[in-house]
């Protein structure tokens, strides 16, 4: 009889199991259900916060090669939401990071540079476009670029890419003394700034003179301020830099060793950070610990550099915290 209420009481136990472990089959599913609806939800959301609703249908003119070319100074974001960082919801709002600065910015593209568009977004009355551009092939991180369909003007077949001539020593030193005191902006190339920018995205209000210029992109960052000087003709980017023109050898050498090597124009560059050899004893930058464009003594500045970095005579990722001289002129 024991053995038997034993038998019986086991058979119990496992349908009980069975069926608790079908609830909690169903439940499971009911929960991977509820999330993909819940992560459908956030994705739909988050395209309709960006107010990207659309891409242009198949049978569209985007599904054949399709170009662009800046009539204006054209800004060059990583992001497709443009409302976002040139006004935010109070149309107002600039989006700074905690360092203050604009880093959806990637650069400011000058007139008759050519995009190919890859993708379109409507947005009311214009598009933002993602592009690639042959002026700007380095592309960190994933990151992508976009541009605003009122900057610039569509073409169906590709443009040739405007050919910028070498400057001259004297234009290029006639920019760096009429920018000494422009403002540091991130991503900035335009010491007169992006008016279209006040057109295009106009902030509700008033606004301060420091937002007003990260508004309209008017100021300098470090490898902007040799861009504008040449019109475009170097490198927008120090991870470009670090290996454009020639290096010079200076791993091992003294602060006194390397600014004997130096010539004005030369490079002193790491991924990051760019800073230009004005004449034998000085240096010009800039920088947003410095507040924008600034002269500074040569061996000072080297000196200071060198308490963090160690010169190399060509750049590796690998090599640590170095710094690297290219001559390029």
């Amino acid at each position: 009889m024991l053995n038997n209420k034993s038998g019986i009481f086991f058979i119990l136990l496992t349908l009980i199991f069975i069926s608790c472990t079908d609830r909690h089959s169903e439940m499971k599913d009911e929960r991977s259900e509820e999330n993909k609806k819940t992560q459908g939800k956030q994705i739909t959301d988050s395209l309709a916060a960006l107010d990207t609703i659309r891409s242009l249908s198949k049978d569209s003119s985007i599904n054949k090669e399709l170009y662009a070319v800046s009539v204006y100074d054209t800004p060059v974001l990583n992001t497709p939401d443009f409302d976002r960082i040139y006004g935010g919801k109070d149309g107002s709002t600039l989006a700074f990071n905690k360092s203050g600065l604009v880093k959806e910015l990637e650069y400011v593209a000058f007139p008759r540079s050519v995009f190919e568009i890859k993708d379109e977004f409507r947005k009311g009355d214009h598009s933002i476009y993602k592009v690639i551009s042959e002026e700007y092939d380095i592309v960190l991180n994933g990151t992508e670029l976009f541009i605003d369909s009122r900057f610039v003007e569509l073409k169906d077949t590709k443009p040739e890419r405007k050919k910028i001539p070498k400057p001259s020593k004297e234009q290029i030193y006639n920019f760096f003394d009429k920018c000494k005191d422009a403002d540091y902006v991130w991503g900035a190339n335009n010491i007169n700034g992006v008016d279209k920018m006040f057109e295009f995205y106009r902030p509700k209000g008033n606004i301060n003179s420091d937002i007003y210029n990260h508004w309209c992109m008017k100021g300098l960052d470090c490898s902007g301020l040799i861009y504008e000087a040449t019109n475009g003709y170097t490198p927008r980017n120090t991870h470009q830099m670090v290996t454009y023109g020639n290096g010079i050898k200076i791993e091992g050498k003294s602060v006194s060793e390397i600014a004997e090597l130096l010539e004005p124009l030369d490079m002193i560059v790491w991924k990051g950070h760019v800073i230009y050899v004005y004449d034998k004893n000085t240096t010009i930058q800039s920088a947003q610990s410095e507040g924008g464009v600034v002269k500074k003594d040569l061996n000072s500045t080297l000196n200071k550099i060198m308490q963090t970095r160690r010169p190399a005579n060509v750049w590796s990722d690998d090599k640590g915290k170095v710094f690297v001289v290219r001559r390029w002129f």
